[in-house]
């Protein structure tokens, strides 16, 4: 049954297409802290994931997977350090899958917030498919799988994680043994084959908005993706949104409501955003002038991830070399979980 003392850490991403600045200053930021913290860290390429909602069109899944390696370890996440793994070569997550299933009530995936609201929000791709009602299900058994401990979230994602607790609570009082009375207070203890995950609620990350002044994504055509050539993200800067008032180079602004002066001051130096701030409350500077600098400044920022990126993908086959041995490593952990399961299960031969 369930016996561990070490922290295991674990996080995943589905692989639906470029990173940008909102995901580097997200959770990016936070996974490769956490591999410093942490030396049983697993971070996983969620294609499966990806299926639930992208299962009609499949063309870019190997291509995304693959960049998004090249930019985790180009970050700095180190494959050394982590596991830095593909979802479906895992093939026992699916196997834990199918065994929460058995123990998952319909109601608690009907119930959870973000299931109706992307049916409801999200009209261009068809989500009545019974992998995508069941996806917190399977977000569950990632999680299981590697026995993880501590699961980074934010405030909004703890629905999600409570679920996977239900269910990994549930499927240990099914399947486990219970002892009447041992915690005291007339409570019972259930051990299990599992680990119950607790949240570890990540740290805020910068709020990033988009050169249209919504919040940065790639469905809305606003994103400076982390990869984008130094031409690329000049042609963005010089299109990022201002403050709307100033209509005129004379008019005062107010750098608070400004897309471009918010961008630009995570990746700027502090000196020089305190003087862009000045000038546009007094109407110094136009804002042509700021966006130069702000390009220059994005460039200067990036260059040495795109310095190591290039790198990496001048060493052939290296992001599947990467999830080749991350999936080695993983795999041990894996094929554990699974055989104390079919043991208490009882169907082991």
């Amino acid at each position: 049954m369930a016996g561990q003392t070490e922290e295991i850490i674990l996080t995943g991403y589905r692989p639906t297409g470029k990173l940008h600045l909102g995901h580097w200053f997200g959770n990016l930021q936070n996974m490769m802290a956490l591999q410093h913290d942490y030396p049983e860290a697993y971070y996983f390429v969620a294609d499966w994931h990806a299926l639930t909602s992208d299962w009609a069109n499949t063309d870019h899944l190997l291509e995304y997977t693959e960049d998004m390696v090249l930019d985790w370890c180009a970050a700095g996440l180190d494959p050394e350090k982590s596991m830095i793994y593909r979802q479906s070569d895992i093939p026992q997550t699916a196997e834990l899958n199918v065994y929460f299933a058995l123990v998952t009530p319909m109601g608690w995936l009907e119930r959870v917030p973000t299931y109706k609201e992307q049916r409801d929000n999200i009209q261009d791709k068809d989500l009545g498919n019974v992998g995508f009602f069941q996806y917190p299900m399977l977000q569950a058994a990632d999680i299981a799988i590697m026995r993880s401990t501590k699961v980074p979230v934010g405030e909004d994602q703890l629905p999600h994680l409570e679920l996977s607790r239900e269910i990994v609570r549930r499927f240990n009082f099914v399947y486990g043994e219970v002892h009447k009375g041992a915690k005291g207070d007339g409570e019972d203890l259930v051990v299990g084959p599992l680990v119950e995950p607790q949240a570890m609620i990540a740290a805020e990350g910068a709020r990033v908005p988009g050169l249209d002044g919504r919040k940065m994504s790639k469905s809305y055509g606003n994103a400076l993706f982390i990869a984008d050539d130094a031409e690329t993200l000049h042609q963005k800067a010089m299109s990022c949104m201002t403050d709307p008032a100033r209509q005129l180079k004379t008019d005062p602004g107010d750098p608070e409501i400004c897309p471009l002066h918010q961008i630009h001051k995570l990746v700027g130096d502090a000196a020089v955003i305190a003087d862009f701030d000045e000038a546009c409350r007094k109407a110094t500077c136009g804002c042509v002038a700021h966006k130069k600098k702000f390009a220059d400044d994005i460039i200067e920022y990036l260059a040495p991830f795109h310095e190591k990126r290039n790198e990496l993908l001048a060493i052939p086959h290296y992001a599947k070399e990467v999830l080749a041995q991350g999936a080695k490593k993983a795999l041990p952990k894996a094929e554990e979980t699974i055989r104390l399961c079919r043991d208490a299960i009882k169907i082991s031969l």
